[in-house]
């Protein structure tokens, strides 16, 4: 398809000589039918139950975590990483791996980032001066931090197949000179709640795509703006709802989508994506941390004696982290080395953690059933009619 007769943009042609796309400033005209009206409404209802059961969750404070490392982990396999779930909650748990410390760094500037975005929403609405410093925190010390962290390109980048050139690119987003115009469009657009919720947040990270502002780190900069805007929006009470999944396990249809809407103005397809991905994930989100609180609950009752609160305390630390190690719950629970290690044995005893790794000291202790519900791959429907 040629993207020169695109509806959603122009091509121009660059004073170097190549062409560039620039997008029409959002929103787009909308043109509602049933299909969408539908996709909108299933959207909206599954995401609404997840903030309620959100809500309602025995510990929403504490499942937050799980569910933050893994997105991180997700969002960053697009791009390259081979890190798990399980080595990185390993990691954050003291426990040494043998992975690539740039990945580990990947995700682990992934998640600070998160945090930030979140922490920052109390102070300062989503802006470009907020999607820099998101920037900055993501790209501090991993690959690509030449891509100056925290600044917008002034050089152009493209987008296609390894080793092409900005000749024989697939798409290129719009020149650095044209760039601010772009972002300033787009800024008004984030502060714009004329559209229903979810489309908006729809186009603000097919904007952001496309006017790809950084040398570096796009993708997971448009994928954090989608978790800050639901939660802006009010749409969710705290961070249970990533696309990233969504995303890995449709990867050909995610980008072929963006790039349909560029160049032949598909813009009812890229909305049915979109949806779709949020209803999906709801789902999965509500299943995982339900499964979750239900295996903490009962291994409360099992653990629940006269004795000793310690196997309670850790029992809860696992809806952080499945993970653990005497010296690590002696140091988090501030108790002593002996009391950890009776509060772990008893755990132990009763099947609730088993030991993972083999040394006779530093012995690695994991809840596999919490893993296993966080590892679970993501049930995604192929039909997005």
């Amino acid at each position: 398809m040629d993207i020169e007769k695109s509806p959603s943009g122009k091509v121009i042609r660059s004073p170097k000589g190549y062409k560039a796309f620039i997008p029409h400033p959002l929103p787009p005209k909308i043109a509602w039918d049933n299909q969408m009206v539908s996709a909108l409404s299933r959207a909206d209802f599954l995401l609404g139950k997840l903030a309620r059961e959100g809500n309602r969750l025995p510990n929403p404070h504490l499942l937050i975590r799980p569910f933050i490392t893994r997105e991180a982990v997700l969002s960053s396999k697009i791009e390259g990483t081979q890190i798990t779930i399980s080595e990185i909650l390993a990691v954050n748990s003291g426990i040494k791996t043998k992975q690539n410390p740039d990945d580990i760094q990947e995700v682990q500037n992934y998640i600070s980032a998160l945090e930030y975005g979140l922490k920052r929403l109390d102070t300062l609405p989503l802006s470009l001066r907020l999607i820099k410093e998101l920037h900055e925190h993501l790209m501090q010390g991993v690959r690509g931090s030449h891509a100056i962290p925290g600044e917008f390109r002034k050089s152009q980048n493209w987008i296609g197949a390894p080793g092409c050139t900005l000749n024989s690119a697939k798409f290129v987003p719009p020149p650095p000179e044209d760039l601010q115009d772009c972002l300033g469009e787009l800024e008004k657009f984030l502060h714009d709640r004329r559209l229903p919720p979810l489309v908006h947040i729809a186009l603000c990270h097919y904007q952001f795509e496309v006017i790809h502002p950084f040398l570096d780190g796009n993708g997971r900069v448009g994928r954090l703006l989608i978790t800050l805007l639901l939660i802006e929006q009010k749409m969710l009470p705290s961070p249970l709802l990533y696309l990233s999944a969504f995303f890995e396990a449709t990867r050909d249809d995610y980008y072929q989508n963006l790039y349909n809407l560029s160049a032949k103005g598909s813009l009812k397809e890229w909305l049915i994506y979109f949806l779709n991905g949020i209803a999906v994930q709801s789902e999965d989100a509500l299943s995982r941390a339900v499964r979750i609180n239900a295996l903490l609950d009962k291994w409360k009752i099992q653990s629940t004696s006269k004795g000793s609160h310690v196997p309670i305390e850790i029992i809860e630390h696992f809806a952080i982290n499945p993970y653990v190690t005497i010296k690590k719950i002696a140091e988090e629970l501030n108790i002593a080395y002996s009391t950890a290690k009776r509060g772990i044995e008893k755990l132990e005893l009763a099947g609730i953690i088993k030991q993972v790794n083999e040394a006779k000291r530093d012995k690695i202790y994991c809840a596999t059933e919490i893993l296993d519900v966080l590892e679970e791959p993501a049930k995604i429907q192929a039909n997005f009619d």
